[in-house]
C-alpha cells in the first residue's frame, strides 16, 4: 500500500508523516451534496529511514501488503473468533444469553489491553517505510 503524505516533523530517531486517508466516495462528483464522504489525516510514526528529510516535505508512505494481512489477524480476525468461541462455549454450558453476551464482549478488555502494551513490539513487526516524491 502506498500514501502520499508530509514530513510533519523529524528527529534523530522517528520520522512522523500525515497521511490523508480518503472514504471510498471522495473522488465522487455529487461530494460536495453529500455529507458521507470524509477525510481524516492520520500520523504515522517511522522509526528506520534513509536520507534526509525536512518538515513540509513530500513523501510516499509504504507499508507492506503481507504486513497488512498479519495486522488484520491481530485486529479484527482473531479477536471475532474469541468472541464467537466465547459466546458459544459460555452459552452452552450456563444458558444464560445475557451472561453469554456480555462475557464474549467482556474478553475484548484483556485482548485489547494486552495489544496496547505489546504495541512497541508490534512496532518493531508493521514498518513503515518512507521515500521521496519526486
Amino acid at each position: 500500500m502506498r500514501h502520499r503524505g508530509f514530513v510533519k516533523a523529524v528527529s534523530d530517531d522517528k520520522l512522523i508523516v500525515t497521511i490523508i486517508s480518503q472514504s471510498a466516495c471522495s473522488s465522487c462528483h455529487a461530494q460536495g451534496a453529500c455529507s458521507v464522504s470524509d477525510f481524516q489525516d492520520k500520523e504515522i510514526e517511522i522509526s528506520e529511514f534513509k536520507g534526509i528529510y525536512k518538515a513540509g516535505q513530500e513523501v510516499t508512505v509504504i507499508f507492506r501488503e503481507s504486513k497488512g494481512f498479519t495486522a488484520l489477524f491481530w485486529g479484527y480476525i482473531l479477536p471475532f473468533l474469541i468472541v464467537l468461541i466465547t459466546l458459544i462455549v459460555t452459552l452452552e454450558i450456563s444458558g444464560n444469553e445475557l451472561k453469554a453476551g456480555l462475557l464474549s464482549l467482556g474478553v475484548l478488555i484483556p485482548y485489547y489491553t494486552t495489544l496496547y502494551f505489546l504495541r512497541h513490539h508490534l512496532k518493531k513487526i508493521f514498518k513503515f517505510e518512507v521515500e521521496e516524491t519526486i
